[in-house]
């Protein structure tokens, strides 16, 4: 019989109805690598390798796992590298949110089905992390997260560009007609100078700080360029950990308690980071039976005002916060406003890591909390008959003046219904109308892909038009900047208000009242929700498609799959 609950080589044995042959066979296969007795005698520590030829943001995954090895073996366990999914924000049909549940099923079902006592979770690009750590909550047993880091930034014509704030900048001014075939050609080809994530606060660098404020990931380990270094170093240190966390049995629900999640979600609203966290910070804190109240999650965001100077909400790239100490300058400034005794991956409470950490020194990135760069936290939760279930607004990163705007809805019916119309010279709109896309969620695309950063139709664009107020059920990539209402819930394809707005229709929006609504009588509304009926899918009668569009939640819920998630015991952030 299996023993899941064995050590080392014996754990979790194929069953073969003789534990002894069990074990013998498993011997006889892996003696195969080249393993001595006194190797396979030790504690195993799993490496989770998530590198691929589709996925520059993990090219240095091999250096990584070498440096991880080195950290396990100077601490007495064993080491062994295992592939799983590997997903990049842009190579990704129809997008990586689609897929981000698979990775996080493969990832808990490959740490369940092989022996090992504790996991080192690489991973980097966008929805890897979330998922690594959604399959690791459930697998259960001791795990730290080690990211790729963020890519150095490159240079056009004198000018610092990173991916892909500068990305989405470009190719704007390129839509306007200010910059030409060949510049865009030639920046093109210095956004990614090398690899790594973006190196602003996308959602990567969202994902890297927050999880190790959550206590996740080995102290320091957020910021330090992927070719860095301090990153491989930092690798060595992550194997290391997982050999004591393995010896201690610090596994992911000592770490990961409602606590060390609002310590997260109050570094995600002072980095000014991309809203797809929260949406990941959901599923992360489903997987632990741990519901997140947005509107709680609202009021925090009126204590925690943005500190960091990274674009989008700023001007600056993530080698710079490194530069400036990293996430432990962060928590410096937020200590009064965090729970310093939560576990963290070292074995220490986040007050002690923040104790340990290098005294800070001058530097510009990290405002105090008495002069932060941005009033209130990075994101703000609006409600209204729009959208009764809320819906985030990038705050610190959209234009001040159109906070508070009411205007005509001009409505796109899809993401392939925006791409035909958004540029032809006769649609019917102004910059004062809000472009409303819808059947762009969970459900209605399929994948909730990063479609809420709708293009200025070209009109206005050429007559230097640079932000209107736009509204979808879709997410926006971390990256972009703009009054961008995201996450509408319910969405369009549930049925929700969203789908009932119709060209002609007038919204208000107020952010510091946090009211979304629209200005059409329920009389009305009930009227066209006769005529509603949800979008078709090619193909979605089987297969990943048909379990997708059956069971995931909606975005307050992270967008898990319904049959992944505990019952819930509690919520957070408490107040």
């Amino acid at each position: 019989m299996s023993d899941e609950n064995g050590r080392g080589l014996k754990k979790g044995l194929t069953s073969y109805g003789d534990a002894g042959f069990s074990l013998f066979l498993r011997k006889a296969f892996i003696k195969g690598m080249g393993y001595s007795d006194d190797a396979l005698d030790r504690p195993i520590i799993g490496i989770v390798d998530t590198a691929s030829g589709f996925n520059a943001c993990h090219a240095n995954v091999p250096d990584l796992i070498e440096a991880v090895k080195r950290g396990v073996m100077l601490a007495g366990a064993l080491p062994v590298p295992f592939p799983t999914i590997s997903i990049h924000e842009s190579f990704s049909h129809p997008t990586s949110m689609f897929l981000r549940n698979l990775m996080a099923m493969d990832t808990e079902e490959m740490i369940r089905a092989q022996p090992m006592d504790a996991v080192v979770l690489i991973g980097g690009c966008d929805k890897t992390v979330p998922a690594q750590l959604m399959g690791a909550a459930s697998a259960g047993i001791p795990a730290i997260q080690l990211v790729t880091g963020p890519m150095l930034t490159g240079s056009h014509r004198g000018e610092k560009v990173g991916a892909c704030t500068d990305c989405r900048r470009f190719w704007a001014r390129h839509r306007a007609g200010e910059v030409d075939a060949d510049e865009i050609s030639d920046v093109n080809s210095q956004l990614v100078p090398g690899a790594g994530t973006c190196g602003v606060m996308g959602t990567a660098s969202t994902m890297a700080l927050v999880v190790e404020a959550l206590g996740m990931m080995a102290p320091g380990g957020a910021t330090p360029p992927a070719v860095s270094a301090d990153r491989r170093r930092i690798a060595e240190t992550s194997g290391a950990l997982a050999v004591k966390m393995a010896a201690s049995a610090l596994t992911p629900d000592r770490i990961m308690t409602a606590a060390a999640f609002e310590n997260a979600l109050a570094v995600l609203l002072a980095t000014g980071g991309s809203t797809n966290g929260i949406v990941h910070l959901a599923a992360m804190a489903g997987r632990m039976g741990l519901t997140l109240d947005l509107d709680a999650f609202d009021r925090m965001g009126r204590k925690v005002p943005v500190l960091v100077d990274l674009k989008p909400s700023g001007q600056h790239y993530m080698q710079d916060l490194h530069a400036a100490g990293g996430l432990a300058t962060i928590l410096r400034e937020l200590k009064d406003l965090l729970h310093l005794d939560c576990l963290t991956v070292s074995g220490r409470t986040l007050g002690e890591e923040i104790d340990a950490a290098p005294s800070g020194w001058s530097q510009s990135i990290v405002a105090p909390v008495s002069a932060p760069h941005y009033p209130e936290g990075g994101m703000a939760v609006v409600r209204g008959n729009l959208a009764p279930g809320g819906a985030i607004v990038k705050q610190s990163a959209a234009t001040p003046a159109l906070m508070t705007h009411t205007g005509r809805a001009v409505v796109f019916s899809s993401i392939a219904d925006m791409a035909e119309r958004v540029d032809d010279p006769d649609l019917d709109v102004d910059a004062d109308d809000i472009l409303v896309l819808q059947n762009a969620g969970p459900k209605g695309a399929p994948g909730m892909p990063e479609a809420g950063y709708m293009p200025i139709p070209k009109k206005l664009a050429a007559r230097g038009v640079k932000d209107m107020v736009r509204i979808s059920d879709a997410r926006m990539s971390g990256t972009a900047s703009g009054t961008i209402v995201l996450h509408v819930t319910p969405e369009s394809a549930e049925g929700g208000p969203l789908a009932l707005v119709r060209t002609g229709d007038v919204i208000e929006l107020d952010v510091p009242n946090r009211r979304l609504s629209l200005t059409v009588s329920e009389a009305e509304l009930a009227k066209r929700r006769v005529d509603f009926s949800p979008p078709v899918h090619p193909g979605s009668n089987r297969g990943y498609k048909r379990l997708f569009l059956e069971t995931v939640l909606q975005a307050d819920k992270g967008c898990d799959f319904d049959f992944l998630v505990p019952p819930s015991g509690g919520s957070v952030p408490g107040d």
